[in-house]
């Protein structure tokens, strides 16, 4: 199953810009979104139908077609993630979970199936209304960070918000409350270099809340860091969780995977276990 990885889509395009192309939401978009969502550049939580749920996936197909091989990443992934759920995907090299992370995430389009998302239906959708999606719906981490080299903590996290049109100040407010809220004031004016890898990844989930997005996905997020980086990141998560964040976790590590509520096990492209756990991460 190596030509799953081959066809991922361009990953520095898709993550250095998770969204980055609109400055209005696009009218299509509107009719659906306005009456599920606030604007990204709105104060409070959104503002949603509550029997929506975040994710809605229904037997969603993806095959890859190399040559004359035909691959089956996902075979028939059916799943519904409510609105504050904590979820792990877990699974191996070529189970197909990077595949369904880039449909959850709106990198990719399914073969075959349904995906709503906060309500949106996506299918169908051209990249510039899948990027505007993303920025508005979705906050990206992911194991590499992906933060601008030469441009200050505070930049980087006000990034989303600047693609989103919020005026300066808005943008500027905040995103000192969301590296606030990742425990790092006091490093708001630190370019990437002058920070740990677990602060580059703390300034990355800052990023990923400051737009308000229906939900966090993140990818392998402790892949690159030691094992106290990693316990400040899970524990950012779960303190985020107990807020009613929704979170999709995408990892191979079940030690990781444990400090969520539900955790989802995917193999040869299916759903082989769905589990829910009401004392993941208590003790770790």
């Amino acid at each position: 199953m190596r030509q799953e990885s081959k066809a991922r889509p361009d990953e520095r395009d898709a993550r250095a810009e998770p969204g980055a192309q609109a400055e209005q939401q696009r009218p299509e978009l509107q009719a659906q979104a306005e009456p599920q969502a606030a604007a990204v550049g709105g104060t409070g939580p959104r503002r949603v139908r509550r029997n929506v749920p975040v994710i809605d996936l229904h037997d969603v197909r993806k095959t890859y077609h190399v040559g004359d091989i035909s691959v089956h990443a996902l075979r028939g992934i059916s799943l519904r993630v409510e609105r504050g759920e904590y979820v792990a995907i877990i699974g191996a090299s070529g189970s197909g979970k990077t595949t369904l992370m880039n449909i959850i995430g709106c990198l990719d389009h399914p073969s075959a199936g349904s995906y709503r998302l906060n309500g949106l239906d996506v299918r169908g959708m051209d990249e510039d209304a899948l990027s505007d999606v993303r920025n508005r719906q979705i906050g990206f981490v992911f194991q590499s960070f992906n933060l601008i080299p030469r441009t200050r903590a505070l930049a980087n996290v006000e990034l989303p918000l600047s693609y989103a049109g919020l005026p300066r100040a808005a943008r500027h407010q905040r995103a000192l409350a969301a590296l606030d809220e990742v425990g790092l004031t006091r490093r708001v004016h630190h370019l990437p270099s002058e920070l740990s890898g677990g602060q580059q990844q703390r300034v990355a989930i800052a990023r990923a809340l400051v737009t308000n997005p229906a939900m966090i996905l993140a990818d392998e997020p402790t892949g690159a860091l030691d094992t106290v980086s990693s316990a400040e990141v899970m524990g950012i998560f779960g303190r985020l969780s107990e807020q009613g964040r929704t979170i999709i976790l995408i990892t191979h590590e079940h030690d990781v995977a444990a400090h969520a509520r539900r955790m989802i096990r995917l193999s040869d492209g299916r759903i082989v276990s769905d589990e829910r756990s009401e004392t993941a991460g208590q003790n770790r």
